[in-house]
């Protein structure tokens, strides 16, 4: 297997950014996964069980005899507010709705990262507490028409407009953005994968 380059199994341009930012050598190759927690699925299972999916679906896809096959990187990042997945917002209404729970409390942002180099994928999680300010509803609304919320785990991105809101962040700020690059370099590195090169695409 060549180590090289990465494919990375998401179309966000969050993770690539990140990716880019650590030097490594990527192609994206997404994959539609449901994104729906199972019944009385934690939700740490999850996200762990989700980017595990998304790195075995790119895997499954490549021919291990040809020059395609290389290592596959997956996460993927929920939002959870007392107990409760908050996925991504549908609408407008939705979205403001998700932003008013968040308002003056504080939430946890789970990320799991996995790479697929072997037999299996090996997969990490990352936790992060936010903490956001009150917030009103005209703030609330006025974010909404951004557009920002829509693809994004609880219905905000902390690396755009939404970064007005937040008050504290305890843990990792490129896992609330989507990829935790310090479980990812350790991932990539136990893979022989190299980083810290010209950042870009493959």
């Amino acid at each position: 297997m060549k180590k090289d380059f990465v494919y990375l199994a998401s179309a966000s341009p969050r993770r690539s950014e990140l990716l880019r930012q650590i030097g490594v050598r990527f192609e994206v190759r997404p994959v539609a996964i449901p994104e729906e927690p199972a019944p009385g699925e934690a939700p740490d299972a999850y996200v762990l069980r989700l980017a595990a999916a998304k790195a075995d679906a790119v895997w499954g896809a490549l021919d291990a005899t040809s020059a395609e096959a290389r290592p596959v990187l997956a996460a993927d990042t929920t939002v959870v507010l007392d107990g409760r997945v908050l996925g991504k917002p549908a609408t407008a209404v939705e979205a403001e709705a998700m932003l008013e729970q968040l308002s003056g409390r504080a939430h946890d942002v789970l990320t799991a990262v996995s790479l697929r180099c072997g037999d299996r994928p090996e997969t990490l999680l990352c936790s992060a507490e936010v903490r956001f300010r009150a917030t009103t509803a005209a703030e609330r609304r006025a974010y909404c028409a951004t557009g920002e919320p829509f693809d994004k785990a609880g219905g905000y991105g902390i690396q755009g407009h939404a970064a007005v809101f937040v008050e504290q962040l305890r843990g990792s700020y490129s896992a609330v953005v989507g990829l935790p690059l310090f479980e990812t370099a350790a991932l990539l590195t136990r893979c022989g994968v190299n980083f810290w090169l010209t950042a870009r695409t493959a």
